[in-house]
């Protein structure tokens, strides 16, 4: 696939970024390089590898971390709401995150 500078130009755009056209004619051929990088993965022969289910174990194999699910009883709005730094009207209150 052949970067194009229309393509940094969308891409910068979609990650909210202003950029130069210094800028885009200096990254354009760093990107065409990273996918033709990543392109030669394409390439290799995958055939006889298993299919790897990221960090479990063999199927139906407990590890330490697997525990029942079953059912607590709730904690309560006015016990989670005991130690809270801010409370107001029986909610968390919070920094405004804008």
């Amino acid at each position: 696939m052949a970067i194009k500078t229309e393509d940094v130009r969308k891409i910068a755009k979609l990650a909210h970024l202003e950029i130069s056209e210094e800028e885009v004619a200096l990254y354009t051929p760093q990107m065409a390089d990273i996918v033709a990088y990543v392109e030669q993965l394409n390439e290799l022969n995958t055939e006889t590898i298993e299919p790897a289910i990221g960090g479990l174990t063999a199927e139906g194999e407990a590890t330490q971390t697997d525990r029942e699910d079953v059912p607590h009883e709730s904690l309560g709005q006015k016990k989670a709401l005991e130690q809270a730094p801010s409370a107001s009207e029986g909610h968390f209150r919070v920094p405004k995150v804008l």
